[in-house]
């Protein structure tokens, strides 16, 4: 049996993806939609508060396509936090609007052996600040789930562990040429989700996202042993602009 790697956890995530259902939004009278409106931006200000605080983190971004319309990524302690805050979300005249079409339930994750030898991982604010992280607020988002191969002679988990190990901080390699271009937070979601991983890039450029991809695919742990979901891009979606884009 090949060695698991072992993996540091921090915050819980939810990325909730959502449709407007403008024909509803329309039919609704004006008194209605100020109200529903008025309670979306109270649970942006609560979910800003939560932030404030360091006690998790929300990004709000649309989505350009047919996929969804826009996206609220949360990040929370524990994965009743993340319950509550959707259920609350749900209730919400604002939700009775929206079509929830897809969703992605993950944690932080980072891989062991960026501790630091004899350095308890609590008490190291640099690696607590990688597994705690304030979302981004970038001009543009990029999410897409991903698994590791397990196929045939070309299967992830039989290789022995230095293999991977070496693999992966080659494909590390090409990230770091994109550092400050490119934010990007791994969380994982085996067990917990269809994927093994959610990867979820932030930038004020959206072909950094293109350009990212397409080297790594080059790298054998994506060309050999990479599979990807669906990607979902958008651009950011702060209270104001949210308040624009409900308006009619």
């Amino acid at each position: 049996m090949s060695e698991a790697v072992q993996t540091l956890e921090g915050w819980y995530a939810l990325h909730d993806f959502r449709l407007m259902d403008w024909n509803a939004w329309h039919a609704a009278t004006p008194q209605e939609r100020k109200h529903a409106a008025d309670e979306l931006q109270s649970f942006l200000s609560q979910w800003q508060q939560v932030e404030n605080d360091k006690l998790g983190s929300t990004a709000v971004y649309s989505i350009v396509g047919q996929k969804a319309d826009f996206v609220f990524m949360q990040m929370r302690e524990t994965l009743e936090e993340l319950n509550e805050l959707e259920t609350a979300f749900n209730k919400s005249s604002f939700a009775a609007f929206t079509i929830p079409v897809y969703s992605y339930v993950s944690i932080v994750e980072l891989s062991s052996y960026l501790a630091k030898p004899g350095v308890d991982p609590a008490l190291d604010p640099e690696l607590q600040a990688r597994l705690k992280p304030i979302l981004p607020k970038s001009k543009h988002i990029c999410f897409y789930p991903m698994n590791k191969r397990r196929d045939g002679n070309d299967n992830w988990y039989m290789l022995p562990a230095e293999d991977r190990k070496t693999m992966m901080r080659s494909h590390g390699m090409i990230g770091r040429t994109y550092a400050g271009k490119v934010k990007q937070i791994i969380t994982g979601s085996v067990g917990l989700d269809d994927w093994e991983w959610g990867v979820t890039l932030f930038s004020d450029d959206p072909l950094h996202f293109k350009k990212l991809v397409y080297e790594m695919r080059f790298d054998e742990v994506s060309a050999r042993y990479g599979e990807f979901g669906d990607f979902y891009v958008g651009n950011v979606m702060l209270p104001e602009k949210f308040a624009a884009f409900i308006q009619i």
